[in-house]
């Protein structure tokens, strides 16, 4: 079986991070084939461990099952760490040096799915995703499922430990926060570790059924719930994740949600961090606060940033960490605070972003809310359009970019004059006001993304709705 022929048939692929589909798609073959071919092109000598981990996704245990008997069909043992976060899986994979396999389709819907990939250096790169496309297998006539062994919980206990060992005991003493737990799997974990450091915490939303979580586009649902239990509440802080808890969800005493590139912002600042990769749709705040010595922009996508960091690294920058726009945060070399040692993490983590917010608050005595004064007055917003082929995104893409006529049919006086275009990722126009508008399709489903940046956050909101409502109306 060959993968690309596979992609092209089965509709599963891969996006910015790892391949994804629908899980009607994603059946025990398919799953099969993709680990086989990952296997294959990192070649793991045989007999060697492999850590598989899950999300709650209802289809992730089917999921887990084909990759474990492909794991074993390929002569290597299976090292099963059950139900955790991702970067929990990929920390334990570093630092035991074995290839890892993450089920979880992060924040998008349940109707779909995935698998991430790790080599035991961290996430695969853009070359080996075209090593796994290009690879061909053989798929034997039967065991193409295979249950999963006992679950080994060390990888869960050392993802603890990084941060025991580098947060300060009762760093988060006397704060009172509300925990919305949905269905996300870092929910018991984290939890323990709020309260280990010495937080008062509040179950909120649990939920057996999985809720979707997108942190770039929170909807207005979970705006005013968050609202209301603060109300209610009375919290220093309201936390939450996605799916798989790669991407945190902050919000402040009152309830509203931080911006997860101002969330990576803050982090790195209360970090030290000195040199920072970061995508071109994240706030342009990073540059005009003056907080790092070196800032590199991206590409949309965690790969691209890992690859930007390890350029960083050969050039013999220190202090190396990156950030998207959805909040999760890379640690791309160790980094020293107050006596304690931070170990690199060169994949999407939601809570090391959590808890540098609230110990940086803590430590000033200030509320969270106050954490962005002094800030540059930018504020993004963001938005997006479902069920919008990323086929018909390309197009559109194109003709903007191609013809200024197109563009001023499209946005009118809505910003006024564009005075530069990026098309690093999908097309970042900036304007003559200072505003920018972004669009590109998403890599992980098929939906228009539109990212704003204005000098307020209303003003954001409105240029981010009424972009896509622009575009809404031109195609229909």
């Amino acid at each position: 079986m060959n993968i690309q022929h596979l992609m092209d048939t089965s509709g599963v692929r891969f996006g910015t991070s790892g391949a994804r589909g629908l899980v009607a798609d994603m059946t025990d073959a398919v799953c099969f084939a993709y680990t086989s071919a990952f296997l294959h092109v990192i070649a793991a000598p045989a007999g060697s461990r492999v850590a598989l981990g899950i999300d709650l996704r209802p289809s992730s245990s089917t999921i887990a099952a084909a990759c474990v008997a492909a794991i074993r069909h390929a002569g290597l043992e299976v090292d099963y760490c059950g139900p955790l976060p991702t970067p929990a899986l990929a920390y334990y994979a570093q630092e035991q040096g074995i290839p890892a396999l993450m089920v979880t389709g992060s924040h998008i819907p349940f109707d779909r799915n995935g698998i991430k990939f790790y080599r035991s250096t961290g996430e695969i790169t853009k070359a080996d995703e075209a090593g796994i496309a290009a690879a061909d297998v053989q798929l034997p006539e039967q065991g193409l499922s295979t249950p999963p062994p006992a679950v080994d919980s060390a990888a869960r206990r050392r993802y603890l430990d990084r941060y025991l060992a580098f947060f300060p005991a009762q760093a988060l003493a006397g704060m009172r926060l509300g925990f919305y737990e949905h269905s996300s799997v870092a929910r018991d974990l984290l939890r323990y570790l709020l309260e280990a450091l010495g937080a008062e915490v509040i179950s909120l939303g649990r939920s057996d059924e999985f809720t979707p979580i997108d942190t770039e586009a929170v909807s207005e649902a979970d705006v005013q719930q968050a609202r209301r239990w603060s109300a209610e509440y009375g919290f220093d802080a309201l936390l939450s994740t996605d799916g798989d808890a790669d991407r945190p969800l902050i919000g402040d005493e009152q309830g509203n949600w931080f911006r997860g590139d101002i969330v990576g912002l803050l982090c790195a600042r209360y970090l030290g961090v000195e040199a920072l990769a970061t995508p071109v749709s994240c706030n342009t705040a990073i540059e005009k606060s003056g907080a790092f010595k070196q800032v590199v922009r991206t590409r949309i996508g965690s790969p691209y940033v890992i690859e930007a960091m390890e350029h960083l690294a050969e050039s013999g920058a220190r202090g190396i960490a990156g950030f998207e726009a959805n909040g999760g945060f890379l640690l791309g070399s160790h980094l020293e605070k107050g006596g304690r040692t931070l170990h690199a993490l060169p994949t999407r983590d939601a809570v090391l972003p959590m808890l540098a917010l609230l110990a940086s608050a803590r430590e000033q005595a200030i509320k969270l809310s106050q954490l962005s004064c002094g800030l540059p007055p930018r504020y993004t917003a963001s938005d997006r359009l479902q069920a919008f082929p990323s086929e018909r995104s390309r197009e559109l893409l194109r003709q903007l970019a191609a013809s200024p006529t197109a563009l001023s049919e499209l946005l009118g006086t809505l910003c006024g004059e564009p005075v530069a275009m990026n098309q690093t990722d999908g097309l970042r126009i900036t304007f003559e006001n200072g505003e920018i508008l972004h669009l590109r399709p998403s890599g992980n489903a098929p939906e228009l993304r539109c990212y704003a940046e204005a000098d307020s956050q209303e003003r954001a909101a409105v240029l981010a709705a009424e972009c896509l409502a622009r575009v809404k109306t031109r195609v229909d």
